[in-house]
């Protein structure tokens, strides 16, 4: 470490007096920020309904929508035919005059908001992909976005509603607003009552693979049977009444595509006729197995409650024999759920299915059915790690939040990336077909799927049962479920790169399309690192950085338990994290959440001082070594590599007091001031004096500052001259008072030299600029390539005579891959 200054023991006292070495705090009239400002002037204000602890209110009401549905499934058409039966409980203390639906199949509708207004190429677009002209390029249009044009021109979409009327058959007002409805009451629903009505439905399901929306059909075209095969995933599948809620009324803000759904609780009665061969996955309870499963799987299944592994209650087998050819019949598939925000299925005969008990005791759910079901396609991926980690995601969840309070977890494989609902999901990953019959798969594949198994299981807490508002506020499932995937992937396989740690935030934060985390989700640039990554880096670096694990674990608990089947806001959390465990989180809350700051902490300078003893016999010496230890001057090296002397040292009869006497000598007047100097200390003083000149301890001065705006704790790790290291936790107040420089006073033993000092040595606070955390500066690693310089391809570097002489090729579709 460079010595940079010696300082006496008053200069010292003067500089640590200040909050900021290298500079003066700035006023308040100048460019001063208070970082650590109390949010409670953002948050709404507590209220009967949600208090300022961050609990439901004594007077905190939802309401619960029921829902009857008697539902066919259209194989050869690909189409739903349903009535539905609504009953609404009004548990609100207000009077409401009309209800809004929400009808998300109208978003897909060529004139709908979400599709007019879709920008050609902008960020955040949905699906297939497009991108706009620049200087070098042309607009590109991919053939995937040319399918889903083609299958809109081919398709009718959206609701037909039919038939709305009340209880007694009168028909209610129905007022249709893009993909919502109104449906206006004949007398206002009074505080306390319910009101049902009826209306039918029917909509031709999207095929998701040209859409790309949440839930469709697959069609495997030249599959065993001549016709082929379809994998149908149902989901925003029914028309829905809109959340009324305590701090927005009416939820009625359009579906665009991206901010997902706000829904009630309710109870679900539920028929599906489907083809006789068809499996069904469902949210609920299925109530008619005796009609629709064979006496083989009713067995399996009451095997699988106890075994060590999933058992197979369709077989591959079993599954590629109903593929051979379809029927005609039907069979009807009865569930009921209870308690649940929405409802989702899956049915086809492609499917195998497998199940396992988790025994996870309680008085709650003690045993959950954790089953999965996949095509072939899906493969020996499927069988080894679907229903394994739908158990392994109750395992963790339930430590930080609550007992998994449903009967079934379900993974289904189709054509949904991954997409979550109560008690099922539907994830993509799949095995690849080989020429020579079998099916493999690769480490990202693995990855994927476990992955994406535990993030969509782990929805059914967040938002499913934890009940926030997607559309709003997307992180709030999103990131808190992120964070906990990323703990129960890491305890799956610590080397998967889950993507919760600071490190993976780090280029995000520092971009020009970074918007606060707080941003409603339609308007958000980037998705994924806005509402999924940042919101779960920032709750990592909560537990391990600011609360520690044991705060952070019983705060998150309290949150998860107080608002389990209820439906909190940003504020309950900040409210809650911060009240039950006791620690000031209003600047992280805000920094985090609220700006597009981001963690760039700098080591800028380091100070070494020694304690004066005021001991001339002592101190002038050590000022005579420092001045010693200066760099020679280049003029006094070369004349001395020369042999000239100087003209003292020719004339040496000229030489005097101050010639063998440098301005270091000791005098005896000094020798005096010394003793003056002690007899007027106190004797408090003098023992403090003398005891630190006995320890003669090492006094380090460093200064930082925050170039990125965001206020962290200062980390560091302290290599000392015999190479021990020590780690100090420097707490983010220490910015409170000069958010942007501030100076640390570290003490060290006379024997424990520093020699480098390195912040945030484990890249736990998201630094997005590591180099300046070094002290001394270092090297910066990086690669040079040699490369090959590449033949042009202008049209006019084509060697036209001989490309012309080409033998012409036949095109071949490719074929289907079993």
């Amino acid at each position: 470490m460079k010595l940079k200054a010696l300082f006496s023991v008053a200069v010292l006292a003067a500089a640590l007096a200040q909050p900021s070495f290298a500079t003066t705090v700035k006023q308040s009239k100048g460019d001063f920020e208070d970082k650590f400002r109390q949010l409670e002037e953002i948050l709404p204000t507590p209220n009967d309904y949600r208090n300022a602890a961050g609990e439901p209110g004594k007077e905190y009401w939802q309401q619960q929508v029921d829902y009857t549905i008697d539902a066919q499934l259209d194989e050869q058409k690909r189409r739903i035919i349903a009535k539905e039966t609504i009953q609404y409980h009004n548990n609100s203390p207000y009077t409401l005059k009309y209800l809004w639906l929400q009808l998300e199949q109208n978003r897909f509708k060529p004139d709908s908001i979400a599709e007019r207004s879709g920008d050609f190429g902008g960020i955040g677009r949905r699906g297939p992909s497009t991108s706009k002209a620049s200087s070098d390029s042309p607009a590109k249009v991919s053939l995937g976005e040319l399918r889903r044009q083609q299958y809109y021109a081919d398709t009718e979409i959206g609701y037909d509603i039919t038939n709305v009327s009340d209880d007694n058959g009168k028909a209610l007002a129905f007022t249709l607003v893009g993909a919502q409805a109104r449906i206006d009451l004949t007398q206002p629903l009074e505080p306390g009552d319910s009101i049902e009505f009826h209306l039918d439905f029917a909509y031709n399901i999207l095929e998701e693979n040209a859409v790309s929306a949440r839930s469709g059909y697959e069609h495997f075209p030249d599959d065993a049977n001549e016709g082929g095969n379809d994998i149908f995933l149902l989901a925003q599948w029914f028309p829905r009444v809109a959340a009324f809620s305590d701090y927005e009324a009416w939820h009625n803000k359009e579906f665009l595509g991206r901010g997902e759904f706000t829904l009630e609780f309710g109870d679900y009665d539920i028929k599906m006729t489907v083809p006789a061969d068809h499996i069904v996955a469902s949210t609920g309870v299925l109530q008619n197995p005796n009609k629709v499963l064979t006496k083989v799987q009713r067995e399996r299944l009451k095997q699988a409650e106890e075994t060590k592994r999933p058992v197979m209650i369709v077989t591959a087998e079993e599954a590629l024999e109903n593929e051979k050819a379809g029927t005609n019949k039907t069979k009807t598939w009865h569930f009921k759920a209870e308690n649940v925000r929405d409802f989702a299925w899956a049915s086809s005969r492609k499917f195998m299915w497998d199940a396992k008990g988790y025994a996870q005791g309680g008085d709650e759910q003690p045993l959950v059915m954790a089953m999965s079901y996949w095509p072939k396609e899906g493969g020996d991926l499927w069988k080894k790690y679907s229903t394994e980690s739908i158990i392994h995601t109750m395992e963790v969840y339930g430590r930080f939040t609550f007992d998994y309070p449903y009967p079934t977890a379900i993974s289904v494989n189709g054509p949904v990336g991954g997409m979550e609902y109560p008690m099922i999901s539907f994830n993509g990953p799949r095995t690849t077909w080989q020429e020579d019959g079998s099916r493999t798969y690769t480490l990202a594949d693995k990855r994927f799927l476990i992955g994406v198994v535990i993030h969509e299981v782990g929805h059914n807490y967040f938002p499913m049962i934890v009940n926030s508002d997607e559309r709003q506020w997307t992180w709030m499932d999103e990131g808190l479920n992120s964070f906990l995937d990323g703990v129960a992937g890491r305890e799956w396989d610590p080397t998967i790169p889950w993507g919760v740690e600071p490190r993976d935030i780090t280029s995000y934060m520092k971009s020009d399309v970074q918007v606060p985390v707080m941003t409603q989700s339609d308007s958000v640039l980037k998705l994924g690192p806005n509402a999924y990554t940042k919101p779960a880096v920032a709750l990592n670096i909560l537990r391990e950085v600011i609360m520690g694990r044991e705060l952070f674990d019983f705060a998150f608990k309290e949150y998860s338990n107080r608002w389990k089947d209820k439906r909190p806001t940003p504020s309950d959390f900040f409210r809650t994290m911060e009240e039950a465990s006791g620690v000031d989180l209003d600047w992280f809350f805000y920094g985090w959440f609220y700006t597009t700051d981001h963690v760039d902490i700098s080591i800028d300078k380091v100070y070494k001082l020694r304690l004066d003893t005021k001991n001339p016999d002592i101190d002038f010496d050590r000022l005579r070594q420092i001045e010693a230890e200066k760099p020679t001057p280049l003029f006094i090296e070369r004349n001395n590599e020369a042999g000239r002397k100087t003209w003292v040292e020719l004339n040496s009869d000229v030489r005097d007091f101050h010639d063998e006497n440098d301005r270091f000598t000791v005098t005896n007047k000094d020798r005096n001031d010394y003793t003056t100097f002690l007899d007027g200390l106190k004797p408090w003083e003098r023992r403090v004096l003398d005891r630190a000149l006995e320890e003669d301890k090492n006094y380090y001065v460093m200064d930082f500052s925050n170039l990125g705006g965001l206020v962290m704790p200062i980390l560091l790790d302290m290599e000392f001259s015999d190479g021990s290291h020590q780690e100090l936790h420097i707490p983010a107040e220490v910015w409170r008072r000069a958010p942007k420089q501030v100076s640390k006073l570290i003490v060290t033993d006379k024997d424990k030299d520093i020699v480098s000092v390195t912040v945030d040595p484990h890249w736990e606070t998201a630094d997005v600029d590591v180099e300046n955390n070094h002290y001394p500066r270092r090297i910066i690693e990086s690669r040079i390539e040699a490369y090959k310089h590449k033949r042009s391809k202008s049209k006019t570097s084509r060697d036209i005579m001989q490309d012309s002489k080409a033998e012409l090729k036949e095109s071949k579709p490719k074929p289907y891959q079993k």
